[in-house]
């Protein structure tokens, strides 16, 4: 099936730079042009109209954007009292309740509920995610029935009383308990409409971070049992330090979102220095030995690893345990090294001597812009959390990317909205002027960034002759517009499939 899709211009981000047409052969681009179009079994039109390649998101959580999509009303909760309030009425009376996406500092006043105020909606299991992931809510009997009462992260009081706080191991265990209260069905339903909200986004290839600490293996099994009937692409990556069984998978990458540390929110990011509100210096989860024997037996089974890491303390860690297998390598081993891409998650709080050692080792960042946006600014979530000084320099993306490193942009749907857009205009008016991009760099940081991420620079990110027919077309062209805030496609194709049209 040839089909050509006409519109009023066809941005490839390659050879030529622009079009008027793109002939699609099946799954792949056969030709961008100008004038009359060459013969096809279909024609599309689209009058007006800019397309783009189609939109990479480098780390999605299917199954947890999927949760999300059925609790918008907790992003608009503004107090515990109106969390417990809808949390009662949302109650299963009697069967597992569970919400996800709450941020307490959006809230008036910070204050978290009570675990007595949670045990009072209802004898049934209550377990409230906070938007991060790495802090739950739990009440009583959530915590009784994922038996994690004895497990570390489980938050008390002064008498030694749970407080309804779970991080760390007790969060991981309570979300896991949670997932097995799903049916397959259930979970496949959710991570398909994630996949269909991306599609209906511009996104036409996303990074699954897969989270089998938290959700059980079973929801990566339910995920790549259906992975080629979902509306847009997929690259899965397995949160796991379990090499055979990522090869038996015959998966080319490992860890991805494996969490050395947590997150500021929690306050389990591992920093240098404490948190300005006096609660610790967050903690890393592995030693130092542990994570560079895994970095080394990933990269010499020919995978890219990968792991999460946030606070400044983390990525010295990560750094570290790159840098001795690096140095144990002779130089072709030094050059294969670099072109594996092995990446960092985040890198929120890396300094000028953590990006220039990053460049160094050839890394490559994932980076969620919208992260600023949303607790980079002024008096936000991480300023409040490491002080003024470190939030200022936190999100380095320019010189991430003046420093020659691989530079891609997703979501960490659902922590933020699964919207290129947002995360475009993030990069756009980050709180530091000096290290904003312009639009185009923006744009090729989620597409052409995403795709490199993967090792997937020869099939997406552009519109040549061979890549894979992966656009959407906007009404407004987003390369001009003065804000890209809220534009939407009129249609999206992935792989030669219209998956999406307005």
């Amino acid at each position: 099936m040839r089909t050509i899709y006409r519109a009023r211009i066809v941005r490839t981000l390659g050879y030529p730079a622009t079009g008027e047409w793109i002939l699609v052969d099946d799954r792949h681009v056969q030709r961008v042009g100008v004038g009359e179009p060459p013969p096809a079994d279909r024609t599309v039109a689209l009058p007006g109209a800019t397309i783009l390649p189609g939109f990479v998101d480098a780390h999605v959580h299917l199954t947890g954007t999927g949760m999300t999509l059925g609790n918008e009303e907790l992003e608009r909760v503004r107090s515990a009292g109106e969390l417990v309030a809808l949390a009662e009425r949302r109650s299963a009376k009697g069967a597992v309740t569970l919400l996800a996406g709450f941020d307490e500092t959006r809230w008036d006043d910070p204050a978290l509920p009570t675990i007595e105020a949670l045990d009072e909606i209802g004898p049934g299991p209550l377990l409230i995610r906070r938007v991060d992931g790495h802090t739950a809510l739990a009440n009583t009997a959530a915590l009784r029935a994922a038996d994690v009462l004895g497990l570390a992260g489980v938050e008390r009081d002064v008498a030694g009383e749970p407080t309804g706080r779970v991080t760390q191991e007790a969060n991981a265990r309570l979300s896991r308990w949670a997932a097995l209260t799903l049916s397959d069905q259930e979970v496949q339903q959710l991570q398909l409409a994630a996949a269909a909200l991306a599609a209906a986004r511009g996104v036409t290839t996303i990074h699954e971070m897969s989270m089998p600490y938290e959700l059980g293996l079973r929801d990566l099994e339910v995920f790549l049992g259906h992975r080629d009937q979902l509306p847009v692409d997929s690259t899965p990556v397995v949160a796991t330090m379990d090499i055979p069984q990522v090869m038996d998978l015959r998966l080319a990458a490992i860890g991805g979102d494996l969490p050395v540390d947590g997150s500021i929110g929690a306050r389990t990011a591992a920093l240098l220095a404490p948190y300005a509100d006096g609660d610790g210096e967050g903690a890393c989860y592995y030693e130092d030995d542990e994570l560079a024997q895994f970095f080394h037996a990933g990269h010499a089974a020919g995978l890219q690893v990968g792991v999460h890491a946030i606070g400044d303390r983390a990525i010295e860690q990560v750094l570290s345990a790159w840098e001795r297998v690096y140095s144990s390598l002779g130089s072709r081993g030094k050059r294969h090294f670099r072109a594996r891409r092995h990446r960092i998650e985040h890198f929120e709080m890396a300094s000028a001597d953590h990006v220039e050692r990053a460049a160094m080792l050839g890394l490559a960042i994932s980076v969620q812009p919208a992260f600023d946006a949303r607790w980079g600014q002024a008096e936000g979530l991480y300023e409040i959390g490491v002080d003024e000084h470190r939030a200022a320099a936190m999100n380095p993306f320019r010189t991430v990317l003046q420093r020659g490193l691989e530079l891609g942009a997703g979501s960490d749907s659902p922590v933020t909205p699964l919207d290129p857009m947002l995360g475009i205009d993030a990069f756009e008016h980050h709180h530091d002027p000096a290290q904003r991009l312009s639009r185009q760099e923006a744009i090729r940081a989620w597409t052409n960034g995403g795709a490199r991420l993967a090792h997937l620079e020869d099939k997406k990110g552009a519109l040549e002759p061979g890549m894979h027919a992966d656009f959407a077309a906007y009404d407004t062209d987003p390369m001009e517009t003065d804000s890209v805030l809220g534009l939407r496609p009129i249609l999206t194709v992935s792989l030669g499939r219209d998956v999406f049209a307005a």
